[in-house]
């Protein structure tokens, strides 16, 4: 299957797409957790970043050992 089929929408997103969608984000996990997911998001993608490049506290812990 063609992948820009398959997402294919994701191109004619607009001002009403993205605030519907912050909405129904907003109904399914609820208020308090929104914050939970966001720092646990940002933190994947800073150690996926840090892996890439070989840095990290992946590779220190290994030195040290």
């Amino acid at each position: 299957m063609n992948l820009s089929i398959l997402l294919g929408f994701l191109g004619g997103m607009g001002a009403p797409e993205i605030i519907l969608l912050l909405v129904v984000v907003l109904l399914f996990f609820g208020g308090k957790r929104i914050p939970e997911l966001a720092k646990g998001l940002g933190k994947g993608i800073r150690e996926f970043k840090d892996a890439s490049k070989g840095t990290g506290d992946a590779d220190k812990k290994i030195e040290d050992k």
